[in-house]
């Protein structure tokens, strides 16, 4: 595992963007974690002893890169909790597609129902009972052969909410072979990267 890359910090924040295959908290295989070499960061920068507090606002998916907050201070966890469950922080993602979508532009209704034991995910363009309704806008920004570049913007944040909404647009994500993609990128990674988080500054 390679050093992190911080993109902000001050003392209540910590961002860092999560290269592809990391997890960003511990998982049964016991790799280590994004989490874990934050907290390492932050106690060597500063010289801190003991256990360091730096804790993920939020989550993304392994096979994910991009940006992921941490929070330095337990007021500032609380506080960011509260807004990633308010659905006060928006997120825009890069998304490489196979095949284009329709239109250029448009808005995804589904109603997501996550089977826990394959962790996978369904859509359903009606509610049905324990589905959730997700909602996400995206936008063609590129296109070269086969793929498309997306801006993808949740306004929702459920389990694999982007991947399995445009692959139920008939789009699914580069590398995705849980939605349907046809064949693995080189790296195991896939087609998506957080890109940017707006949100109030907790503190």
């Amino acid at each position: 595992m390679s050093e992190i890359a911080v993109i902000y910090e001050d003392n209540h924040l910590l961002a860092v963007n999560k290269p592809a295959g990391w997890l960003v908290q511990g998982d049964r295989t016991g790799d280590e974690t994004l989490t874990d070499r934050s907290r390492q960061y932050i106690k060597e920068k500063y010289e801190k002893p003991g256990a360091v507090f730096l804790h993920p606002a939020h989550r993304i998916d392994r096979p994910v890169s991009g940006a992921v907050l941490f929070a330095r201070t337990d007021k500032a966890l609380s506080r960011l909790t509260t807004a990633f469950r308010d659905q006060k922080v928006q997120k825009t993602y890069l998304a490489l597609v196979i095949q284009a979508p329709e239109q250029s532009s448009g808005l995804l209704r589904h109603f997501l129902l996550k089977d826990e034991n394959k962790n996978l995910v369904k859509a359903f363009e009606r509610p049905r009972p324990g589905a959730k309704e997700s909602i996400t806008t995206y936008d063609v920004i590129g296109q070269a052969g086969a793929y498309s570049l997306l801006k993808v913007t949740p306004a929702t944040g459920r389990p694999h909410q982007i991947r399995v909404q445009l692959a139920a647009l008939g789009c699914p994500i580069a590398g995705d072979l849980k939605y349907g993609a046809p064949a693995p990128l080189p790296d195991a990674s896939i087609g998506l990267h957080c890109r940017s988080m707006e949100l109030m500054h907790p503190v």
